[in-house]
């Protein structure tokens, strides 16, 4: 099903928009402790639980407007949901944080797998936007599972060792610019790889 144009600067704010919010969010009660039915919680886990219906809200309204959802975003709102959910359950802030090494160690695992197949499973998620020849995925294919397999690892070891702030602001900006670079330049070295689409 092919999705119905919109407006790009709107688009990037529906998909981008959830997580600068919950940043917003996070800054302004970072410090407050919220007591809810006789159990108090930190301004981060009230972040991460608000963070949940503006996502599914920015989603929802892409939905209508668009006719489609990524599989990814799919996913992803899945991953939120369900590590949104237990952080609250068990008043724990672990949870959310290990939702990105989770995420980043999954998508490693699943290119393995693909990999071990002989297939491209990237491809399957992205090849309708990256027309490219077989080769070329593999390429991406194998690359991508040691970069977010090193993102894991990288997450793991941050929100461990460092202070709270910091991993919020790395997860909002840092991580995606970082992913954002990295799949630019790999674009930029696999063009030769590249499919050119007939002219309409």
């Amino acid at each position: 099903m092919t999705a119905k144009p919109i407006n790009p600067i709107l688009k990037q704010v529906l998909e981008l928009g959830p997580t600068l919010v919950f940043f917003l969010i996070y800054l302004r009660i970072k410090d407050d402790t919220f007591t809810i039915a006789g159990t108090d919680y930190s301004g981060f886990i009230i972040s991460a639980v608000v963070f949940i219906p503006i996502l599914l809200a920015a989603m929802g309204a892409l939905w209508l407007l668009t006719g489609k959802l990524s599989r990814m975003q799919v996913f992803t709102a899945f991953m939120v949901i369900f590590f949104g959910g237990l952080t609250a359950w068990f008043n724990d802030e672990a949870f959310f944080k290990m939702k990105t090494t989770i995420v980043y160690g999954l998508f490693s695992i699943l290119l393995g797998i693909g990999l071990l197949r002989g297939q491209s499973w990237l491809e399957f998620i992205l090849g309708e936007f990256l027309p490219m020849e077989r080769e070329g995925w593999m390429i991406l294919t194998r690359r991508l599972l040691v970069f977010f397999g090193l993102l894991a690892v990288a997450n793991e070891v941050i929100w461990r060792t460092q202070s709270e702030e910091l991993w919020v602001t790395l997860e909002t900006f840092a991580f995606p610019v970082v992913l954002f670079a990295f799949l630019w330049s790999q674009i930029v070295m696999l063009q030769k790889y590249l499919i050119e689409e007939p002219k309409k």
